[in-house]
């Protein structure tokens, strides 16, 4: 089992935990992802790594609630303990030989964007975070990104925070301003990773998407996260989670994203109400 050291709500629907997993610290690199149970009986579900502290084998998840099993999840606290903490799987993001960069993150997708930008910003990239929120009251991470970037581009689609607008607003001001890019990195819903691929398409500058959102068991075996890439079928937990962002089927990735969506909106109002039952066991 692993303890849970640290948890802080970053805001109404996501919560930070900060776990002790120390032979998952020493590998762990931005991109990977870990697999949890949270309790014997518990769905196995992937998260991806928000952070680590190889000193302190700690691995830092957030997570936002939207099933039963990240409903029990947000039900933890400081010292409890998850029953299964595996990784780090997945393809790290690559960041080598990358000189300026721009990463561009979306809503809960920034927890995923912010060790890329800090690893690239560690060695010496220029990078350019273009991030984007619905509104001020969602917004994560956002000290965190100051840091770990050279220009930071807070958006919102209510103006609230930063300036109002769209992430592809943010990006193509830049590009059309000169901005030259080795790689643009996006993180974020699916229908956003779409516009920024489009939109970095018309430039013909190299984009990477993290397919993270569409992964389900972290193994392949379930299909869920099947996707087509370049026209051949690719498995974001096995064979990703990131791809060229240019030869991804998004059309065909958001329809098979709402298979289960129906479901785990079931499956939490049924969590919340075991939970308000007294049952916290279900």
């Amino acid at each position: 089992m692993n303890t849970i050291v640290c948890k802080k709500v970053l805001n109404p629907s996501v919560t930070l935990m900060e776990v002790d997993a120390p032979l998952v610290a020493a590998k762990a690199q931005p991109g990977q992802f870990i697999i949890l149970r949270v309790d014997e009986n518990g769905e196995r579900i992937p998260l991806t790594v928000a952070d680590y502290d190889r000193e302190k084998g700690t691995v830092t998840i957030i997570f936002q609630v939207v099933g039963a099993t990240t409903e029990k999840l947000n039900r933890l606290e400081t010292g409890d303990c998850i029953h299964d903490f595996v990784g780090p799987l997945g393809r790290a993001t690559h960041t080598e030989g990358l000189k300026k960069v721009a990463v561009v993150g979306g809503g809960v997708g920034c927890a995923i964007a912010y060790p890329v930008a800090k690893k690239l910003h560690q060695q010496g990239a220029e990078v350019h975070a273009i991030v984007g929120f619905r509104n001020r009251d969602l917004v994560v991470l956002e000290d965190e990104f100051a840091r770990a970037s050279t220009r930071m581009f807070p958006m919102s689609d209510d103006g609230s925070w930063g300036e109002k607008g769209l992430v592809t607003d943010a990006l193509r001001r830049l590009i059309e301003s000169g901005e030259q890019y080795d790689e643009v990195i996006t993180i974020g819903p699916l229908p956003m990773m779409k516009f920024v691929c489009l939109l970095t398409k018309e430039y013909g500058i190299r984009t990477i998407a993290s397919m993270n959102p569409i992964m389900i068991d972290g193994t392949g075996m379930c299909g869920g996260c099947r996707l087509t890439v370049g026209g051949k079928t690719r498995f974001a937990c096995v064979d990703g989670p990131e791809f060229d962002g240019h030869e991804i089927d998004f059309d065909e990735a958001i329809a098979r994203s709402q298979t289960y969506r129906a479901f785990e909106r079931h499956a939490h109002e049924e969590t919340c109400n075991l939970f308000k039952g007294g049952d916290v066991h279900g």
